[in-house]
Order: structure tokens, then sequence, then C-alpha cells
């Protein structure tokens, strides 16, 4: 059984903060980017911030099914301030990069304590950082390479991050369902 004061637990605990957290900053990047007037990149973002509050959601689900009921740590505030328009595409890959330790962490700590369901629960993250980080090392070399012209960085997102129809039916359930 499963238990929020085991090692696996307390970080699967912190890391529905840190997915809330990366909802909430992705808020942040796509108003920047709706201020800026550039609609395709905060749609990207809103998008991927609501992707974002889903994973929490997903880890919230996972402890309800395994009988366990984990408080919803407190978030930090997100950055808000960009000096341009590669700024928040630097932050967000960083934060991915950071993300996929995290989940890389959770993985080991479940086969550590030699917890296979929060193992195999952790395996669909894992895959999904690895898109994750492609994406947004994608999009930030994208964005470095384009020398400023907006337009064209609008046109890639367009064309090439528009959002997957369909749903993964791989990915685990959330809690509340996907809203």
């Amino acid at each position: 059984m499963m238990s929020s004061q085991s090692e696996f637990g307390q970080l699967l605990r912190e890391q529905i903060g840190n997915e809330l957290y990366a909802s909430q900053q992705y808020i942040v990047i796509a108003i920047y980017y709706d201020s800026q007037k550039l609609p395709q990149l905060a749609r990207h973002f809103y998008a991927q911030a609501v992707e974002e509050r889903n994973h929490a959601m997903m880890i919230v689900q996972h402890f309800l099914d395994r009988d366990v009921v984990a408080p919803i740590p407190a978030i930090d505030e997100p950055v808000s301030d960009f000096d341009d328009y590669i700024a928040p595409l630097t932050l967000a890959l960083g934060h991915e990069k950071k993300v996929t330790d995290q989940i890389v962490a959770l993985a080991k700590s479940a086969r550590d304590e030699g917890d296979y369901l929060g193992e195999q629960f952790m395996q669909w993250f894992l895959k999904e950082q690895v898109e994750e980080v492609a994406a947004m090392n994608t999009l930030r070399t994208v964005a470095t390479r384009n020398g400023g012209t907006l337009f064209d960085l609008e046109d890639f997102v367009s064309r090439e991050m528009a959002p997957v129809t369909g749903a993964d039916t791989t990915a685990p359930a959330a809690a509340g369902g996907k809203l």
C-alpha cells in the first residue's frame, strides 16, 4: 500500500505542486504573448497550462485510486517579467528540463521502494517529458534562429505546434476528468 509518508509519496505530493506551478507559469507566459499580439504563441501556452494542470490532477487521481488523500501544496509566484519574446521560451525549456529530473527521481524512488504500481504510473510521465523537452527545445531554437521575425515564428507555431486532436488513451485518468 502506498503511503503519503514514504519518499515516493512525499515526492509525488511535491510534484502536484510542481505541476500546478508549471500551469500558472504557462498562464503568465501566455498572457505575455497575448499582450505582445502573438496569438499563436499565446494559444500554445494557454493549452500547455491546461495540460500541466491535468498532470497535477492525474497525480491526485493516482493518490485517490490508492486510497491516499494528499494535500495540495502551496506554490511559488511565477516569473512575470520578461526582457524579450525569447525569455519565456528559455524559462519554459529550463522548467521542462527540471521537471524531467523530478519525474526521473520519482520513478527511481518508486522502484527503490518496490512500489511497482507507482513505478508503472510514472512511465507515462517519463514519455511525456521527453516530448515536452523536445517540443520546447524546438520552439526556442526556431525562435532564436528566425532573427526576430515574429510573423515567421507565429506561422511556425501555427503549422508545427498545433494541438494534437484526440485523447491520449495511454494517459492516466485525471481527478475530476480532463476539463
